[in-house]
């Protein structure tokens, strides 16, 4: 079958957006990935992983916001490239120097910064230069690549000591802003990229009443649950294996990049429940809350450390479906506003922010409430994701 010329930058576009996101979450995921090895060495305590957490969540949020706005003024090439770039230097200066803890906070802050220069520039620069379907097709790879970040940054640090583990990432950071923005030369002189093609019209409203018809307040609810799960408590993950489930901390490592290369199938799910449920995003995300809140129940319930496993997988995979359709379909259908970057952007900062306050209360809870009554506090924010989702006039974004 011959692809069309369409189809065929899309494809260009989409492939080069998902490789430099894969880079981006290769980086995002290698501190929970080692994270047993860090507290097994002496290096880091249990408290000083929640602290390093919390305070890239926080920056990586905070950037979001910030970036999310300059995205709809600078070229997406110069965000995109300087971002990985500078994150891998950034994460070099981390791994380099140890036993001093607010160097360490530093450096790993300013790496949450820069990474948060990548997704909203990259999300305008789809929602331009591709149709709607081929839109969402791409965002669909960039999310895949955000889930198979998390197994890949376990295969790393299966292999590797924990510092030359963000050694690599660093170099694979650097390598893919080199390549990101050779790349976007080349398509700008073939015009497979253009920028500026959409303008935001004039209206007598503001932004933010223009959102707010767009159903932004609801879909930012859903950006703080599903990035409690999605951030905060897959970044726990390999601990909760280590710790709950008496595993070690070599096995898992393991056992976390085989659970994550599970749940980084999510997008493809979500895409063929969507496609059957006859595109109905609302009803999509809604389905997922549900299964979530369910599955969680079965962590809870079950002790087995295989049936508590699978049950958090599901878990994690339900509440992902959520979240993909979120990115996948909402956000670049807002291309007509004027705003994807921003508003994405503004989605990810409430994400993160979600995200970066839950990581450093698991890190008590966990001392003081037990594993146990954690697990039924994530169920219960699966209980809310539903409520949030019931049906309310509002015209659905197709």
């Amino acid at each position: 079958m011959k692809i069309s010329k369409d189809a065929l930058n899309a494809i260009r576009i989409g492939g080069l957006c998902s490789l430099s996101y894969l880079a981006v979450y290769i980086a995002r995921n290698v501190l929970g990935a080692v994270s047993p090895k860090m507290i097994e060495s002496g290096a880091f305590k249990t408290e000083q992983i929640g602290m390093l957490s919390s305070i890239f969540f926080t920056t990586y949020a905070l950037g979001q916001l910030i970036n999310g706005f300059i995205g709809d003024k600078i070229k997406a090439k110069y965000m995109i490239s300087s971002g990985l770039c500078l994150a891998g230097i950034a994460f070099i200066l981390f791994a380099s120097v140890t036993g001093a803890p607010a160097f360490s906070y530093a450096a790993y802050g300013l790496t949450g910064f820069f990474l948060s220069m990548i997704y909203g520039p990259m999300t305008k620069v789809v929602a331009e230069n591709t149709n709607p379907i081929h839109a969402t097709r791409c965002s669909l790879g960039y999310t895949f690549s955000s889930l198979f970040g998390t197994p890949l940054a376990g295969v790393l640090a299966a292999i590797f000591l924990w510092h030359i583990t963000f050694t690599v990432s660093s170099s694979i950071m650097i390598l893919m802003g080199v390549v990101c923005f050779v790349c976007f030369t080349i398509y700008e002189k073939k015009k497979i990229i253009q920028y500026g093609k959409f303008k935001k019209p004039p209206r007598s409203e503001g932004s933010f009443k223009i959102l707010i018809k767009r159903d932004i307040i609801r879909f930012s609810f859903i950006a703080a649950l599903t990035g409690i799960i999605r951030t905060s408590v897959v970044f726990w993950l390999p601990t909760y294996i280590s710790q709950h489930l008496k595993f070690p901390a070599d096995k898992a490592a393991l056992v976390f990049t085989v659970a994550t290369s599970v749940i980084s199938v999510t997008p493809f799910i979500t895409i063929f429940v969507y496609e059957r449920l006859k595109r109905n995003m609302y009803l999509t995300i809604r389905l997922g809350f549900i299964l979530s809140t369910i599955s969680f129940l079965g962590v809870f319930i079950f002790e087995n450390p295989t049936l508590n496993i699978i049950c958090f997988v599901s878990a994690v995979m339900c509440c992902n479906s959520a979240d993909s359709m979120m990115w996948s379909r909402y956000c670049p259908s807002l291309l007509d506003t004027g705003m994807v970057s921003t508003a994405t952007g503004f989605l990810d900062f409430l994400s993160y922010m979600a995200a970066a306050a839950a990581s450093s209360i698991f890190a008590n809870a966990v001392s003081s409430v037990g594993w146990s009554n954690l697990i039924l506090i994530w169920m219960s924010l699966m209980a809310v994701g539903i409520l949030v989702m019931l049906p309310i006039k509002i015209k659905s974004t197709r």
